[in-house]
Order: C-alpha cells, then sequence, then structure tokens
C-alpha cells in the first residue's frame, strides 16, 4: 500500500509540474515592438523652366519653412515686368480720362468753333444772294454765281460738323468706351501679375522644416516642372514603423502613450503615441489559414514621437514599449 501511495503522489507531482510547465508563461508580459524611424518625403521641382543661377542648400542641411534652397535666372523676367508696369499705368491714365469726360475749356472751344462756323456760312449765304441779283442784269458770270452757290454749301456743312463736335463733347464719353478701357486695365493687370508669379516661382522654397536629402540640380542646368531638383526629408511628424502579430493586436489602441528607445540614446526614452493601427493584416502566406499560420500574420503599427531637439534619423532601430492609454 505505502509502493501504492508514494507511486500516486509522484503521479501527482509530475502532474503539477507539466501544468506548471505549460502555464508558467501565460501570465501577461511587457509587449515589446521593434521597428524603425520613418519620416515623410518630399521631392520639389521648379514651377518654371529656366536655367539655375542658385543652388543655396547642400546635403544634409537642415531648411526651414518658406525659406528659398535655390533660384532661376531672372534676367529675361524682370524687362517684361517693368514693360507690362508701364502698360497698366497708361491704361489706368486712360481710363481715368473718360470717366472725368471733356474738359470745360474743351467745350467752350467746340462753341466758338461753331459760332465761327455759323458766321461763316451767314456770310456765303449773303454772298449767294448777291451773286444771285446780279444775274438777270448779266452783271456777274455763271461761273461767279457756282461758286458763290459752293461756298455756302460748303459753310453750311461745317456748321452741322462743327454742332455735331459740341454735341459729343457735350453728352461726354460713352459708357461702352468707359467699360472698353476698363477691360484694358484688367487684363493688363493680369499679365503684371502673372509676371511677377513667374518670378515668385524662380525661387524654389522649403514647404516645411526638413532636412536635405539629395541635391538633384545643380547652377547652370536647365529646371522644369517634371525634373526633380531636391528630396526632402521633413522634421514633422516623426514615427516608428513597427508590427505586432495578430495575438498582440488586442493589447494596443490608437492614443495609447508608449516610449521609443534608440541605441544612439541609452536610457533616454522620447514619448510617443499610437497613432495608427493597419486594419489589413500583412505577410499573409495564403488565403486560408490553419491555426498555426494564424500566428505569421502582422499588422502595422505607427508609434508617432515628439522629437524637439531632431535627434531621431530616418531609417534608425528603435524599440517601443506601449503603455496605458492616457
Amino acid at each position: 500500500m505505502k509502493r501504492i501511495l508514494l507511486i500516486v503522489l509522484l503521479l501527482a507531482a509530475l502532474a503539477a509540474g507539466a501544468w506548471w510547465y505549460r502555464h508558467r508563461d501565460s501570465g501577461p508580459t511587457e509587449l515589446v515592438l521593434y521597428g524603425n524611424v520613418d519620416f515623410r518625403q518630399v521631392t520639389l521641382a521648379f514651377n518654371g523652366n529656366g536655367p539655375v543661377a542658385e543652388v543655396l542648400v547642400e546635403e544634409g542641411a537642415a531648411v526651414k519653412k518658406g525659406e528659398v534652397i535655390a533660384r532661376l535666372d531672372t534676367g529675361r523676367i524682370r524687362p517684361q515686368i517693368d514693360q507690362a508696369v508701364a502698360q497698366v499705368e497708361a491704361q489706368q491714365a486712360n481710363l481715368t480720362r473718360l470717366k472725368n469726360g471733356n474738359r470745360p475749356e474743351e467745350i467752350a472751344q467746340a462753341r466758338a468753333n461753331l459760332a465761327a462756323a455759323e458766321a461763316e456760312a451767314a456770310n456765303a449765304r449773303l454772298q449767294l444772294e448777291r451773286q444771285s441779283a446780279l444775274v438777270p442784269r448779266a452783271a456777274v458770270s455763271q461761273q461767279a454765281l457756282d461758286n458763290a452757290r459752293s461756298a455756302s454749301a460748303v459753310a453750311e456743312a461745317k456748321v452741322d460738323a462743327s454742332r455735331k463736335a459740341l454735341d459729343l463733347l457735350v453728352a461726354g464719353t460713352r459708357a461702352e468706351d468707359i467699360q472698353q478701357a476698363a477691360a484694358q486695365l484688367r487684363a493688363a493687370e493680369a499679365q503684371v501679375a502673372f509676371l511677377k508669379a513667374e518670378l515668385d516661382d524662380a525661387d524654389l522654397k522649403a514647404p516645411a522644416d526638413a532636412t536635405v536629402r539629395s541635391r538633384l540640380i545643380e547652377p547652370g542646368e536647365m529646371a522644369s516642372p517634371t525634373r526633380a531638383a531636391f528630396s526632402l526629408a521633413t522634421n514633422n511628424p516623426k514615427w516608428v514603423r513597427a508590427y505586432v502579430s495578430d495575438m498582440q493586436l488586442g493589447r494596443i489602441k490608437p492614443g495609447m502613450k508608449a516610449e521609443v528607445l534608440v541605441d544612439s540614446l541609452p536610457g533616454r526614452a522620447i514619448p510617443g503615441w499610437i497613432g495608427f493601427i493597419s486594419s489589413v493584416a500583412e505577410f499573409t502566406p495564403k488565403t486560408v489559414q490553419t491555426e498555426e499560420l494564424r500566428t505569421s500574420l502582422v499588422y502595422e503599427v505607427r508609434v508617432f514621437v515628439d522629437d524637439p531637439d531632431n535627434v531621431l534619423r530616418l531609417g534608425m532601430p528603435a524599440t517601443v514599449r506601449p503603455g496605458k492609454e492616457g
């Protein structure tokens, strides 16, 4: 009986040991992710065409948003702007003249011209009457009478022309003429704006705070919108691209705080947070999964970080320790 009891106790101990061995790691453990630092990358090109005059930054340089990093030759654009500005001034003066109408002095001169034409016409009519009265007595030739008649007709026509000219001055500028002059002024102003935009496009500016990764153009080369001039890596945002398995997916959520560690800064934790969890699994072997293959499914996670000192570099290996949600 003692031997049987000893065997039973031994079997029980073995069973307990086996159970402990199978369940010794079943408790929750700290989740640690491994990945690499990633940035947004920007490829810049000039908006216009022309020879490159200056390239102002080198590879690896830190640039600020709005900083000019390269410039095209503007020797041909500036004279065109001066010409267009002069055209605007001329159109503006013409429009002002039309809006102001005719000066009183011009109207007074037209009245005087009409009075002179009327006096000349009256004198021509008097001469015609005298010549006509002398015809029955044969005191004047037919030629003289015809000349007097022609002179009277010319004088009357001059009176009519002078009167119409006065009427036009008194009536003032037509609305259609003012509209046409205003349209010509707007066209001239649009041309100036277009040329100034071309001049502004001659300066290639950084779209954000960034680091120059590649300098792809040099002074003297021809730039165009289809040719890349620089490749930049933006300084913000930065994140660590890591992957979690299907079994770990339930232990993280967007907004959860995290610590990021890199080998170049031992003992220094950079604060971050989980900003993105992919909804699509990657590295999937096939559509139908067995229970064993499910562990091969991974999901991309982006852990965004605050890096005001700009110590993280593109591609740098990093360790992420997700914490509790803040």
